[in-house]
Formats: structure tokens, sequence, C-alpha cells
């Protein structure tokens, strides 16, 4: 009866078969991915979560002095309905050590999620430009698209899908209302005042128990950041950013809404003060 044994294993044919196997093994990943068409969200499965959040605020009149041309979609052109208080820029998840999450998942903006909440968003955060914001697959897009797909995908794990961010973030914005808060110290839109910038934060950490960071365009405040943990409780946020962006006395302009042509595109001539 004739024996069988087996032939020793060549090295080379080892290695080579391990090859193959490990390619064929990502070329099904591959394919899984991209068919998928959800990258995105597998990577953003495995990112690293955030720490706290911005509340991210915009001064209108700093914003709109220097629009020059108008459209349908610019916060700054509705004349008497245009916003004379602090307007939501985003809520956005950020890390402590002063770097942030975006686009952390493959899912794009759909407005139809947010049909039932286009009253409030278009007064409470609207766009201050004509400009199209990128998103984050490559194209451009509306105002809120930008802020949904770069932040809100990001916080899902607090806030929830593409409506409930949105509705956190207005939520918030109403809790905490800056504008009321400063306006009840004195601090209201003027062309000709300019308030101590220590008087503004002791307004809000008296308010809100909590210190807030500002950004300033000139003496301008331009933007005004609230910070919260994930709970929504109010936090401290960097200061030091206070003193390289404002000075000690900052302003709090307003402006005369431009007014839309009658074909609703024609450039309009800006009647806002330039010289504040």
């Amino acid at each position: 009866m004739a024996v069988l044994t087996a032939r020793p294993l060549n090295p080379a044919a080892i290695q080579c078969a391990c090859f193959v196997i490990l390619w064929i093994g990502l070329l099904c990943v591959n394919v899984g991915i991209n068919g998928s068409g959800d990258l995105g969200e597998k990577l953003g499965a495995n990112q690293r979560d955030f720490d706290y959040f911005h509340l991210a605020l915009q001064w209108p009149g700093t914003f709109c002095r220097r629009t020059r041309h108008c459209c349908p979609t610019n916060g700054c052109c509705r004349g008497s309905n245009a916003p004379a208080e602090f307007t939501i820029h985003g809520l956005w998840p950020d890390y402590n050590d002063g770097s942030w999450p975006s686009c952390c998942t493959g899912k794009k903006f759909e407005e139809k999620e947010i049909s039932t909440l286009l009253g409030d968003l278009n007064k409470y955060w609207p766009s201050l430009s004509c400009g199209s914001p990128s998103n984050c697959h490559g194209g451009k897009g509306l105002f809120w698209e930008h802020e949904w797909e770069k932040h809100g995908t990001c916080s899902s794990s607090v806030t929830g899908a593409e409506y409930n961010y949105f509705v956190t973030a207005l939520k918030v914005y109403f809790k905490y209302n800056v504008t009321e808060v400063l306006r009840e110290a004195g601090y209201v839109a003027s062309n000709s005042e300019k308030y101590p910038l220590g008087g503004i934060v002791t307004a809000i950490q008296n308010a809100f128990h909590a210190t807030p960071e500002l950004k300033c365009s000139g003496d301008a405040v331009e933007e005004l950041y609230l910070c919260f943990y994930k709970n929504f409780e109010p936090r401290d946020c960097a200061t030091k950013s206070n003193k390289k962006s404002c000075p000690r006395y900052v302003s709090l302009p307003e402006y005369s809404s431009l007014k839309m042509a009658n074909d609703g595109n024609e450039v309009s001539e800006s009647a806002l003060d330039s010289d504040i």
C-alpha cells in the first residue's frame, strides 16, 4: 500500500497566497463601502466623541453693514423684518483641546426634514449673505445645509438626527437669550455708543453663571459664543481670544436694512454707516 506524504509548502507560495487573500478582503471592504455610499458614517462611528458645545451667535448690525448686494436669501435685505438681535450661526461640538470634529457622517442635508421649522429658522437662524457655503460632499448649498453637515452630524450622539439638531439649537437659543440679557443691562444697538467689554461679559456671567467668548470686527461685536456641557448646562468658554479680538470698548452697531429691487436680483446701494 502506497503511503502518501504531504509536500512541504513553499514559503514563497505561502506569502503569495496570503497577499491574494488580503487583496480580496480589501477589495470586498472597498466594494461594500462604495456600494453603500456611507464611508463617512463608518468613519464617524469610530471618531473621538466631542467634549462640549459652542452656541455661536451673530450680531446682524456688524455683518449686514458690509452688505452691498441683495438677494432673496440674505436676511440683511428684509427691510423692517431684518433681524435686529443676535441670530444663530450654529451649534458646534468641540474638543477641550481647541480642535473640533467636522463632516462626521455621510448623511446629506434634506430640507424637507425641517420644513415645519422654516419660519423660526428664517427669523432666528438666517443667512446674512448671498453666498452659498460649502457642504461636506464637494458642493454648495444652503447655510443650514452647511451647519448640519459640518457640525450637526458630529453632535448626533447628543442631539440626534437633522430635525432634532435644529430644534435643540433653537431651544437653547431661546432659553439663553443674550440679546434680552444685554438689553436689560443697558447694552442696546447703537451707532454712537461704545460699551465696556468687561461689562458685557459680566452681564452674561451674572445671567448664566458662565463666561462667554466674543469676536469683534474692529470695535464692533461680530460674534458671541455661549458654551455648554453636553447636557446643555452652561460652562465657561475660553476667554483668551477676547483680548485678541475685541478692544476694551466695543459697539453693537445698528444698520439700515437694504431693500430688494422689484425683480429681487438688482444690486442695491447700502444705507449703512461705514464709519462705525
